[in-house]
């Protein structure tokens, strides 16, 4: 039997069907679901409780950055704002209205949410959770959506005790998450997640992120996978584990293999459809300029110069690629064989196609190169070791 084969055969017993046509129908289907299933994810609570910022938290942009949700010490949200995340255009994350303000008061902001149209809530609030939130919480819980109670400003209450005699950071946070959930009793709830939209890789925003994989539909979860910002090493090897989990979904794309029905007939494989699969990796992983920048800033280490020792990653980021959409127009024969030239002993087939083994290779070692640069980066970023 021929690699060719052995690779089609691969590709089929990866994807848990018994052949070649339903293998190819279940690729489609998982690969329109990784590049187009809209998530909405709403947040909402108090004014004042810093949703702008945890908006923003949440789209891997500061405060200051272009296209960030505008942050103040007033209301700053006077109606429901869409913010599209900056590399996964069919993540939206909304900015309500702060419920109980004097321009929104809870029955009349009660009326006005479209509660069915979100995803998930996540009630914010950076002291204790008040009637209002309450209120909300049963709202949506009548609606049968989920919600998320997020105490948030966590690095205010912590600056704020350290000057304390005996000051003790984890005695602290279990003061402020034991006070939320007794003030939550009646809701007969108790997850509470401490949050610093400011040092995102901090308290609870993992364990947020797993409760939110847990709990949402298998469809939605690659799509909050790939935009949740990379805040430790756990939550990378996530990231990683997601697109190697797919190199057969991307074989059996690019190669339009249902035109061929029986083995031992050559499959010429789209190489634009590749090379955008591993730019979806890059920047899932954290390597695009706006990402490494931010945190470079946060730990106060240059990384941009880490990402330059991988070819791979260094050849997406000269290319420019500032989105991600399935679009294999702006792939052009020059990018592909820029590509192509990164992988010894493929380069020299561009011009008569890639073999559906050849396609293999170059998505299980790209995924590997950009997964090591990653690593390495959140290494040296000391994110292995933040809790």
């Amino acid at each position: 039997m021929s690699t060719q084969d052995r690779a089609v055969l691969e590709a089929v017993s990866s994807s848990g069907e018994s052949t070649l046509d339903r293998a190819t129908a279940k690729a489609k289907e998982t690969f329109d679901q990784l590049l187009h299933v809209t998530l909405n994810i709403a947040v909402t609570g108090k004014t004042g409780s810093g949703k702008s910022s945890f908006v923003n938290a949440l789209r891997g942009l500061s405060d200051d950055d272009e296209g960030a949700a505008p942050t103040g010490v007033t209301e700053t949200t006077m109606k429901a704002i869409m913010y599209t995340h900056p590399t996964m255009p069919n993540v939206n994350i909304w900015d309500l209205p702060g419920i109980g303000s004097p321009n929104f008061k809870a029955n009349k902001y009660l009326k006005e949410v479209n509660f069915k149209f979100y995803d998930f809530f996540l009630i914010l609030n950076s002291e204790r959770f008040m009637q209002n939130d309450i209120m909300l919480a049963k709202e949506i819980r009548k609606q049968k959506k989920d919600f998320y109670f997020v105490r948030s400003k966590i690095d205010n209450d912590i600056s704020s005790e350290q000057r304390k005699r005996g000051f003790k950071e984890q005695k602290v946070l279990d003061e402020i998450r034991k006070d939320c959930q007794e003030n939550l009793k009646e809701m007969k709830y108790s997850k509470v997640f401490l949050i610093s939209s400011a040092e995102f890789w901090k308290f609870d925003f993992e364990m947020l992120k797993n409760t939110l994989l847990e709990e949402l539909p298998a469809h939605k979860q690659s799509a909050l996978i790939q935009a949740w910002p990379v805040c430790s090493a756990a939550c990378l090897e996530k990231k990683i584990k997601l697109f190697k989990g797919l190199s057969w979904v991307v074989s059996l794309i690019s190669a339009g293999v249902a035109a061929v029905p029986v083995p031992g007939v050559s499959v010429v494989c789209d190489i634009s459809i590749v090379f955008l699969f591993l730019a979806r990796c890059y920047f899932a992983f954290g390597l695009d300029d706006r990402s490494l920048k931010r945190l470079s800033k946060k730990v106060g280490i240059p990384l941009q110069e880490h990402r330059a020792r991988s070819k791979l990653a260094d050849a997406i980021q000269k290319k420019a690629i500032t989105a991600v959409k399935l679009s294999s127009a702006v792939v052009t024969s020059a990018v592909a064989k820029d590509l192509l030239s990164l992988f010894p002993g493929v380069g020299s087939v561009v011009a008569a196609g890639l073999s559906f083994a050849s396609t293999q290779y170059i998505l299980r070692e790209g995924v590997n190169e950009l997964a090591a640069t990653a690593r390495e980066i959140t290494r040296i970023a000391g994110l292995g070791t933040m809790q």
